[in-house]
């Protein structure tokens, strides 16, 4: 059962807001609307799927891979920094917003695996 599951229609509800976020991109260039305005949307979207992707992120990391990391069960989910390195990535702070923005060659002390996993 994925971890999400209890914030599931609130996972959903927030899904559909930025559906409707790039709907409304799409009617501001059909309308050639200036620029800025069509940037500033497109950031906000962003904003709002890198929200939901951190979320899933800490839920499977917190549920699915500890339950996995307990029963011994998953080779894969015994490594959660690699899960965790792709999903910081993934959600757009693999770029130095991490650890104060000190940039891309810093990595993020919360991606290090476990001593017991390196």
């Amino acid at each position: 059962m994925p971890g999400y599951v209890g914030n599931k229609e609130d996972y959903l509800r927030r899904l559909r807001r930025v559906e409707g976020q790039v709907r409304g991109l799409q009617r501001m260039i059909e309308r050639d609307e200036y620029c800025i305005d069509v940037l500033t949307q497109v950031s906000a979207a962003t904003k709002a799927l890198q929200s939901v992707a951190l979320g899933l992120l800490d839920e499977h990391l917190g549920h699915c891979v500890a339950e996995a990391i307990a029963e011994g069960t998953d080779r894969r989910a015994a490594r959660p920094a690699e899960g965790a390195r792709a999903g910081h990535q993934e959600a757009g702070v693999g770029d130095g917003a991490c650890r104060g923005g000190r940039g891309p060659r810093r990595r993020c002390r919360r991606l290090r695996p476990p001593r017991h996993v390196r």
